[in-house]
């Protein structure tokens, strides 16, 4: 299956998404911050980054920025997935390279439809 990075400040949105997608068999890891986030996609290139916007230091924004004009890295699909529902975040988060966007609380059914077809 894929390598899946979870990055999100909050340890229970990181555990609700990592036992969502291991049950599908995917390789997970996390990161608690867009700098930890940065180092794991260059270390690790996962497949996908499932990435927090409201976190300490870099938004979610910004990282997801980073990740898609970094060198090695540019290539990795990114999928927001944020409480931050309103249009405008969405248009904003999308405007800065993301794949896709999830607002939370986000169905299973849609987290793991949404991994299926980016990956």
């Amino acid at each position: 299956m894929a390598r899946i990075l979870i990055v999100d400040d909050s340890a229970t949105d990181r555990a609700v998404l990592r036992e969502a997608l291991a049950n599908k068999g995917h390789d997970i890891s996390s990161a608690n911050d867009g700098a930890e986030a940065i180092e794991a996609v260059q270390r690790d290139r996962p497949d996908l980054v499932l990435l927090d916007v409201v976190m300490p230091g870099d938004n979610g924004f910004k990282v997801c920025r980073k990740l898609k004009k970094a060198g090695g890295a540019g290539g990795v699909r990114v999928v927001l997935v944020t409480s931050k529902d309103g249009e405008s975040d969405r248009f904003w988060g999308m405007k800065q390279g993301a794949d896709a966007y999830l607002t939370k609380p986000f169905a299973t059914d849609d987290l793991l439809r949404t991994v299926d077809q980016l990956i």
